[in-house]
């Protein structure tokens, strides 16, 4: 390929997103030979489901709505995939469309540049520069993670693990281990783990709500049905969503159903948790849906075994033999597995991103991310943020937010391509009218009730969660009007 070669798109990322949009595009006729290229980090496909390894990683929503309507699987062995079979699902999508040509692996990218004369990106790959005129960022909100900053941690003798990147050689039978934290990858670890080691110590720093998950292996009648009868298949996956639809009046606003949810997890707690000082202390003190639910049917039972144990002393220190809570007292360990989550990227990219004028993302969006739609931002043309800022579901399932966002994506290279247009930047009138209604609706929503989550910046600032209905946001994303932009041809 000549070193002068521009692409009509570029993606980034070969996850559920960066496919996704990729078959899409294809469809539309904008992803020829030579038109189209997904650079991926990584030797294989599958994004965050590739890297996602530890014991018992699973979807907390279920398969048939964990998927894209435009890509059946009638073969889904049970209600809740695991992270193994959504990889492999998202390899089969890739073989199905014929997309392996167009990915370039172990090709990470550490910069974005537009040239506003050519009306080109210039992506920069290490040494590599790639040129298109569209760029579609779909390395997702979880693609980086770290051990957290607490303090001496660097003098732990001991057998550092984090839930993001797993080390299956390490056998933990036998040894004291600590789990820090009790998120949504703590409650899959920790009954997995109490199976395994001498000894569990969990490190709480503050309870969740906990719903039971409704798990059971699918019927083969059911994968035959499906196999056959694709509109079946379709038929329970709008049941799924319109159920999962009507839970944002309990979880995306403070409302007497957000009570009920309560109810519901409190009689869960109580039903499985029969000490009462150990109920207290899961006890969560914040409205349901301000925190990202949790879904397990046995963290509360691996809880209470014999070789398990709650600590809700704050961590003063990590020592060179284990972690010492606030209480003093001192916990040896033989492993300590960090289930804090990754590093979610409010501000940007990881990586320089300059658009319009050398004007640089990272300072824009220092404060918290904000775009038009979730999808673009003044002064970066032709640049699609997939899983942009305010795109995030509270309720539902983010691939359906997912599919809005390709449809709008088509659209808009769809209308670079016909109009021959140099690039279409949004108007910063249009995105700031759109930000300040949406920080307003944001303002009635759980999430800006007062619990501390990774939803918010330091300051407070919501540049995750979009505030409504899944049906609202995919209704304006099939509005594209050439009117919010500044179209150069």
């Amino acid at each position: 390929m000549a070193r002068t070669h521009i692409y009509q798109t570029l993606i980034v990322g070969a996850g559920f997103t960066g496919i996704g949009a990729a078959i899409k595009l294809a469809e539309a006729g904008l992803a020829d030979d030579d038109e189209m290229i997904i650079l991926e980090r990584s030797d294989r496909v599958g994004g965050t489901w590739r890297d996602t390894r530890y014991p018992g990683a699973t979807c907390d929503i279920p398969s048939l709505l964990y998927s894209f309507s435009f890509v059946a699987n009638p073969a889904w062995s049970r209600a809740y995939p695991s992270a193994g079979e959504i990889c492999t699902h998202i390899e089969d999508m890739v073989d199905r469309f014929d997309l392996r040509r167009h990915i370039r692996f172990g090709t990470e990218v550490t910069g974005l540049a537009f040239d506003e004369g050519a009306g080109v990106w210039t992506v920069s790959a290490g040494r590599t520069k790639i040129r298109a005129r569209t760029v579609v960022l779909a390395s997702g909100p979880l693609p980086d993670s770290s051990f957290p900053a607490i303090r001496g941690l660097e003098t732990y003798a001991g057998h550092k693990i984090h839930s993001a990147r797993w080390d299956p050689d390490y056998d933990f039978t036998g040894k004291r281990v600590a789990v820090v934290g009790t998120g949504a990858s703590a409650v899959q670890i920790i009954p997995e783990l109490v199976e395994q080691a001498g000894f569990v110590k969990v490190f709480q720093r503050t309870p969740g709500w906990v719903i039971p998950r409704l798990d059971m292996a699918m019927p083969a009648a059911v994968q035959d049905l499906f196999a056959k009868v694709p509109a079946a298949q379709q038929l329970a996956r709008q049941a799924l969503f319109w159920g999962h639809e009507a839970t944002a009046t309990a979880l995306v606003w403070n409302t007497p159903l957000s009570g009920l949810v309560a109810q519901l997890g409190k009689a869960h707690l109580r039903a499985t948790v029969k000490d009462p000082w150990l109920r207290r202390q899961l006890t969560p003190d914040f409205t349901p849906g301000c925190k990202r639910m949790l879904i397990s049917s046995d963290y509360y039972p691996a809880l209470q075994r014999d070789n398990c144990k709650l600590i809700a002393w704050p961590i003063a220190t990590v020592s060179p033999s284990g972690i010492r809570t606030s209480d003093g007292v001192e916990h040896q360990l033989d492993a300590i597995v960090f289930a804090t989550g990754y590093d979610v990227h409010l501000t940007g990219p990881p990586f320089p991103v300059t658009g319009l004028g050398g004007r640089s993302l990272a300072a824009d969006w220092s404060g918290g991310g904000q775009a038009f739609k979730s999808i673009q931002a003044h002064g970066y043309p032709n640049l699609f943020f997939m899983t942009g800022p305010n795109s995030g579901p509270g309720h539902n399932s983010l691939l359906v937010y997912v599919e809005g966002q390709i449809d709008y994506v088509v659209r808009a290279v769809g209308a670079i391509r016909r109009g021959s247009l140099r690039y279409l930047d949004v108007r910063d009138e249009v995105q700031r009218r759109h930000n300040r209604q949406l920080q307003r609706r944001l303002g009635k929503t759980t999430w800006m009730s007062g619990c501390r989550s990774w939803y918010l910046t330091e300051d407070g600032f919501n540049a995750s969660m979009y505030p409504g209905f899944a049906t609202q946001y995919l209704r304006q994303m099939r509005s594209f009007r050439l009117a919010d932009y500044h179209a150069v041809a």
